[in-house]
């Protein structure tokens, strides 16, 4: 893709100035609003920030502050955003899903002055908390909550700021430099408490330019890019900044992720970021009813034209008609699905299967993986549209340095890396040595220096026997069955791997119905004698990829999924192994009984 001209901003605190300077009639934001989507401009929002910013500093929030943010994915975090980060502050964002106890621990341990709440069910949640937290002057809310002593809400923040005199935010925005704090971001953390990655303004600037050079937003076409990730995640922090930083269009899903397929049809992005599960999902879907040899036929068909046109190098006739026979009946749908404009789609936080990659490719949906963590900044190594490698995470971006270990750990070195977790010495001590992030992550390179993730060397499972097994791979082969929504392997110190299995909900109960099968609770159907016998041999055919002592041998069925309510995953869909395995032990017991 083009690369797309450069912001002139140092900082993320000077961003959305220069952003509002260049693009001030364009669109910045779309929103649901009923069932009508609502435009914003950049001139708009530029105002709405300002006012947020004078109000902030009004109310007495200094810079270098944390001040945490509490809430979804919307409009509004992206204005407390920008407006506290030019305000000079340090935004700490908390997962709306957290739980009183853990929203406590974040705004404890960043020893935040402040906080931003999304409405009245997140602010009953610091207000259950608010004794424990003497260091907390002032609380804020967006909407819909009644006023209370000690919480301002964002519209009388707004006319605080209107009556604040403009010098003092200016002067605190350009006082900011590239090496002062620009966020801490807690990790949600598969195992262990959160720990908060201090992450400067210039690391996320490097990350920003690396974007810009290698095209992944801003081609002539002005972008819009679909957000329904947590912006409490550095993942879909980037890709606010990015977007604004080019002169794009965030439209901010309305809420429902039940609703995100259809809302991808009437926004028709661009541009969408996202974790593997929604491409899991669709591609279940979509090829759920479409045999295995036609199927491979298509992909083989797809993934040609798609590498020829990529090349700039003319179809053959014949190639090309066997592409349009398998884009009337399949792939048109597949890119209807996602609004038909998308030119790139990306995915990372957790492992997807490299068919799933190669199926989007041949369809024109050019989903592409990339490798970081909160401590890289997000992004570290990414593919760009026709320089893949399916099945790595592509190569190290612009400025970035990577390099295995002896023991194969993935190291990386770089202008983005972060600079230590705040108040944990002990953690921070041994994460970067001599310039490299020791990211945890095992892997390996190839001669052109494509990087292949190969597992966590924390989740490595280690039998009884003494064999190393890589879980990562076979779960993510289980969960490409449409049946299947979550698969965590288990079997440390054990005699052989073993597997929790969760159904997916949307296709098991149609097969129920179909099979005359009367109860299709899915508690009835976790234990039903047709439904083991099907997973069993989806199970089977997974095994069959994989040496004997690699295969797992038993599996159960949980009667429900797994989910971040009852903390079981993160907020990127990522099962936490340690928590699962400690829930389920007496399950996981009876297997080796």
């Amino acid at each position: 893709m083009e690369a797309a001209p450069r912001s002139q901003s140092t900082t993320i605190a000077g961003l959305l100035a220069h952003a509002v300077e260049r693009f001030g009639a364009r669109t910045a934001v779309q929103r649901k609003v009923g069932e009508e989507w609502v435009e914003t401009s950049y001139a708009e929002v530029g105002e709405i920030v300002t006012e947020l910013g004078r109000g902030f500093v009004a109310a007495g929030i200094e810079a270098g502050e944390r001040v945490c943010i509490l809430s979804g994915t919307r409009p509004e975090w992206t204005y407390a955003d920008f407006a506290l980060t030019a305000a000079g502050a340090v935004v700490v964002p908390i997962y709306q899903t957290n739980s009183a106890e853990e929203c406590q621990y974040v705004v404890e341990n960043s020893d935040a002055v402040a906080i931003v709440c999304e409405d009245a069910e997140q602010l009953e949640k610091i207000a259950s908390v608010r004794e424990n937290l003497p260091a907390l002057r002032t609380v804020v809310v967006m909407e819909g909550a009644d006023a209370r002593e000690g919480v301002k809400t964002f519209d009388e923040l707004r006319e605080q700021g209107r009556a604040e005199d403009g010098a003092r935010l200016e002067a605190r925005s350009a006082a900011v430099g590239p090496e002062d704090p620009f966020t801490f971001i807690y990790t949600s953390g598969t195992t262990g408490p959160p720990k908060g990655c201090v992450l400067s303004h210039g690391n996320y600037r490097s990350v920003l330019d690396q974007c810009l050079e290698l095209g992944v937003l801003g081609g002539e076409d002005e972008e819009v890019s679909y957000l329904y990730l947590p912006l409490a995640h550095s993942y879909a922090l980037l890709i606010q900044l990015l977007t604004f930083d080019i002169g794009g269009t965030i439209a901010y899903f309305g809420g429902d992720t039940k609703q995100i397929v259809a809302e991808l049809t009437q926004v028709k992005p661009t541009y969408l970021p996202s974790v593997p599960r929604i491409f899991e999902k669709i591609y279940t879907l979509v090829t759920g009813n479409v045999d295995a040899e036609t199927l491979a036929k298509a992909v083989a068909v797809g993934k040609q034209v798609a590498d020829l046109r990529y090349a700039g190098q003319e179809i053959p006739a014949e190639l090309q008609a066997a592409y349009d026979q398998f884009d009337e009946k399949l792939f048109v749908n597949v890119r209807g699905a996602f609004g038909g404009r998308l030119k790139q789609a990306s995915t990372g936080a957790a492992p997807i299967a490299h068919e799933i990659l190669e199926f989007f490719w041949a369809c024109g949906v050019p989903v592409m993986e990339g490798y970081g963590m909160t401590e890289t900044a997000t992004v570290a190594t990414a593919q760009t549209p026709g320089g893949q490698r399916f099945g790595t995470v592509g190569r190290a971006l612009p400025g970035v340095e990577v390099k295995i270990a002896e023991d194969g750990e993935v190291l990386l070195r770089g202008k983005n890396i972060f600079g230590g977790y705040y108040k944990n010495a002990d953690a921070s001590f041994g994460a970067v040595v001599d310039g490299w992030l020791h990211t945890g992550d095992l892997g390996s390179l190839d001669e052109d220096g494509y990087l292949s993730i190969v597992g966590r060397k924390k989740d490595i499972i280690i039998t009884a026997g003494g064999k190393n097994l890589t879980p990562a791979n076979l779960e993510n082969d289980m969960k490409q069955s449409r049946w299947v929504s979550q698969a965590m392997m288990h079997g440390d110190r054990r005699a052989f791997p073993s597997m929790l299995i969760t159904l997916d909900e949307e296709e098991i109960g149609p097969w129920a119905e179909a099979e005359g099968i009367e109860d299709r609770s899915i508690s009835a159907l976790a234990s039903n004698e047709k439904v083991l016998a099907l997973v069993q041999e989806t199970l089977d055919a997974a095994n069959a990829k994989y040496a004997q002592v690699e295969q797992v041998k038993k599996f159960f069925v949980l009667d429900h999924d797994l989910s971040q309510e009852t903390g079981e995953l993160t907020p990127t869909l990522k099962v936490k192994r340690n928590v699962v395995n400690e829930k389920y032990a007496e399950r996981f017991d009876a297997l080796y009984g």
